[in-house]
This record gives structure tokens, sequence and C-alpha cells, in this order.
């Protein structure tokens, strides 16, 4: 018996039992990163609400000075414009004021999340949490936000009870809340991906929000289209969003072609976000 066959005997054992700990893929870590994200919903909640309460510390009426804003520009660009375009109030008013609503909190999220991952770079750097909380963090917040905007409506229900009132189509809120969140949650992470990466972005989509404001029906009504042009309004996103908030609003329920826009966004967002995200997410800390 020589020598090499005696070594390769004793080492044959070490190998068979050695374990070759494999390393998980860029997708199983970015997947990783958004359900630990959503399992410390306590710390993400938590920073939300911080964040709303300490931009107004020290005043009198706190958060509510948000409703307050929301209640000054509602009102008067409804008594304006509902002369302007010679609408009747009795539906216009309502008609605005639910759009609003949907429009703030659409508009802040895509602004707000394009600088989410940039205003939280001294935590990304000092704790190590899921990117993806940093994302529900801006989430959550502006979500609070409409909770305090959506007393605005209640005078409009008041008053205008023969075109807005609470029934059962109300409860689709709900839900369109929710689609609204898991959009927020995966445009937001390409966004705040890409304006990480690209600091101009950040004004380029505020630019685009503002330009969006004017081409989507919120200060005017689509039936001021010609019958034959309305279609054009079903290709906007944007519209389709608002409508999931303010049908509900109004109680009414959302037509068939804003589910179905709604669909399509939700699941091209998803795949984009996990595609971008399992390929970017370990050059985040590094673009901060």
């Amino acid at each position: 018996m020589n020598i090499e066959s005696v070594a390769t005997d004793l080492a044959s054992p070490l190998i068979n039992d050695s374990v070759v700990l494999k390393q998980p893929s860029h997708y199983q870590l970015a997947l990783k990163d958004l359900m630990s994200g959503l399992k410390k919903w306590t710390i993400w909640l938590m920073l939300a609400y911080q964040d709303v309460k300490l931009r107004y510390r020290r005043s009198i009426l706190g958060p509510f000075w948000i409703t307050i804003s929301m209640a000054i520009t509602v009102y008067s660009m409804g008594y304006l414009y509902g002369h302007l375009f010679h609408s009747n109030l009795q539906t216009y008013f309502p008609f605005l004021v639910a759009g609003m609503l949907g429009w703030s909190l659409i508009s802040s999220q895509f602004s707000d999340l394009t600088e989410a991952l940039t205003q939280s770079e001294s935590l990304i750097k000092q704790i190590k949490l899921p990117y993806s909380l940093y994302i529900h963090r801006v989430a959550m917040r502006n979500v609070i936000i409409f909770f305090h905007n959506i007393i605005v409506i209640i005078p409009i229900l008041a008053i205008y009870h023969e075109v807005a009132k609470v029934n059962f189509y109300s409860l689709m809120l709900i839900p369109g809340l929710l689609l609204i969140y898991i959009n927020s949650i995966s445009y937001g992470l390409v966004l705040g991906m890409l304006g990480a990466r690209y600091r101009d972005i950040v004004q380029i989509v505020k630019s685009l929000i503002q330009v969006a404001f004017f081409l989507t029906p919120i200060m005017w009504n689509p039936i001021l289209l010609p019958e034959k042009d309305r279609f054009i309004i079903l290709f906007n996103p944007f519209y389709s969003f608002v409508e999931l908030i303010r049908a509900p609003l109004l109680g009414s329920k959302p037509e068939w072609s804003i589910f179905a826009m709604v669909t399509v966004v939700t699941v091209l967002g998803i795949f984009l976000c996990m595609r971008m995200f399992s390929k970017y997410r370990a050059r985040i800390v590094y673009w901060l």
C-alpha cells in the first residue's frame, strides 16, 4: 500500500461528510428583504407615525393642519372652477373633492418614494434593516395623511347627499387603498433605487406629476370631452387609481375598465420591482 492511497482513504470520509454551503441567489435575497420588511411592520408603522407627528411638533392642532390645508384648497377650487367651467356645483363639487383626495395620496406617493432611500441614508448606513422597510415607512406615512384628509369629504356628503352618499360601494375604498399600497411598494422600490442612483430623477418625477395632474380628470370632468375621444382617458393609469378612491367616496362602483387597467399596472409593477430589486439591491448602499 503506497502513501497516496492511504491519504485518499483518510480524506474520503471528510469529503463525504462535508456540507457545501450554497449562496442564496439575488432573487432569493430580494424576496427575503421584502418578506422581512413586512414582518417588521411595527417599526415602519412607528416611524411613519413619528414622521407625521414631528412635522407639526409644538403646534396646537398638530397633524390636523393637514386637514385644514386640504379643506381650504379643495373648497376654494370647487367654487372657483365650478363657475369657470359653468358646471353644476351639485355634481362638480363632490367630483372635485373626492378626486383631489385620491390625487393627493397618489401624487405624494410617487414624489416622496423617489426620495425614500436617499432621505434614510444615515439609517441605512448605520443599522442593518431591510431596504423595503424604508419604502413602507414613506408609503404608510402618506396613507396616514390621507386618513387625516378624508375628513374633508364629510361636509360634502352632508350638503350634496343626493350625489355623494355612503352605501355598500363605499366599502370598496378598502381594497382600493390596498391596491394603491401594493403599487406604492413595488414602484416605490424602483423609483427609490433610481432616485438613489440618479439624483435628477427626483426633479423629473415631480415635473411629470405636475403635468399628469392637468392631463388627469380631476379638475375637469371626462364628459367635457367629445364622446368619441373619451376612451383616451382609460389609458391614463393615474385616472384609474384616482377612481379607486373617488368612486367609493361618492358611493358608486368603479367601472370594470378601471380594474382592468389597475390589474395590468400592478402586475407590471411587481415584475419590474422584482427584476430591478434582485439585480441592483446590493448596490443601493454604494449609491447613497
